[in-house]
């Protein structure tokens, strides 16, 4: 069958089209996504605005029309922190249901580490052993871990790329104090979870999933996107250590010259290289592998896995 995914998140609003039925690997068809930056929308009480819900509406139905057109059976609809974290989200899920006809399942932050847990496993299979997966966000930064399908630990941080540029960042280039300030606290939330995963063990892989993290190997020599999906790419700490500084130093027009950094995305990047600095220092990790599959795929999968059930 051909199944949809609509994920409403912190920056964009993606529709994932797949042929797929239980028992096989899902194959991208089609893919509609729209800009919205939604945890940059929100105002002093932290509510999304009219114009902001508008906008969301506008491109739900252009995203339903698209699945429509490519003749989807069915969407599965879901929306993460930038939604979950307002202070209207009630508010907001009632007026996309009664315009769109949409129903957008909010998902918990731990949802979303095991739901992008699951299709890191599934793309590298048992040989991966304890898998570590990382995932930079828009709104947050979320962190799994273990054997099985199912992690053995999984957290969600208010790390996200476009969150922390919002909050603490307005410079172009940010000022230096601002991002001492940002590095400061990013290492400090981090380091509040790490006794928790160290508890269990040394990761025998450890892996990275997000538009964020594709990005940064990307500056490290990895493999265009266009490329496919099957070359591995790699990023390694001691590559990221020595591209934060420079990105430090550039403004964002500057670093959307650089080699697969979206226009779009890229005023995000130091904050999101910040976080992926952090992590890969405080959990001891040298190099990891980007996972093209995320929590676009995961949803996918946990659907798939529940056909299959009698």
């Amino acid at each position: 069958m051909r199944l949809g995914v609509l994920d409403v998140g912190s920056n964009t609003v993606h529709l994932l089209v797949v042929d797929a039925h239980p028992g096989a690997c899902p194959l991208p068809a089609h893919s509609h996504k729209a800009e919205l930056r939604l945890a940059e929308l929100l105002d002093d009480s932290g509510a999304i605005g009219r114009e902001g819900v508008d906008t969301l509406i506008g491109v739900v139905q252009d995203a339903l029309q698209a699945a429509e057109d490519k003749g989807v059976e069915d969407v599965l609809p879901f929306a993460t922190s930038a939604v979950r974290e307002a202070s209207n989200a009630d508010d907001v899920l009632a007026r996309v249901q009664a315009e769109t006809g949409v129903e957008l399942q909010v998902l918990s932050g731990e949802e979303e580490a095991r739901l992008t847990f699951l299709a890191a496993r599934r793309w590298f299979g048992w040989s991966a052993g304890k898998l570590l997966v990382l995932d930079i966000g828009g709104g947050s930064l979320e962190i799994a871990y273990g054997i099985d399908e199912e992690p053995d630990a999984a957290v969600s941080l208010p790390l996200g790329a476009g969150r922390l540029t919002a909050a603490w960042l307005p410079g172009d280039p940010p000022d230096a104090a601002r991002i001492r300030a940002l590095r400061r606290h990013v290492r400090a939330e981090i380091a509040r979870t790490v006794g928790e995963f160290s508890r269990i063990g040394s990761p025998d892989h450890v892996v990275a999933t997000s538009k964020t993290f594709k990005q940064l190997a990307r500056l490290a020599g990895a493999s265009r996107s266009a490329d496919g999906p099957y070359v591995q790419r790699q990023l390694k700490r001691e590559s990221l250590e020595a591209w934060v500084p420079r990105l430090a130093g550039m403004t964002t027009a500057q670093r959307a010259e650089l080699p697969g950094v979206s226009e779009g995305r890229a005023s995000q990047l130091l904050a999101g290289a910040l976080v992926a600095e952090g992590a890969m220092d405080l959990f001891g990790v040298e190099a990891l592998e980007i996972c093209p599959w995320a929590l676009r795929e995961g949803v996918i999968l946990r659907k798939l896995d529940h056909m299959g059930t009698p």
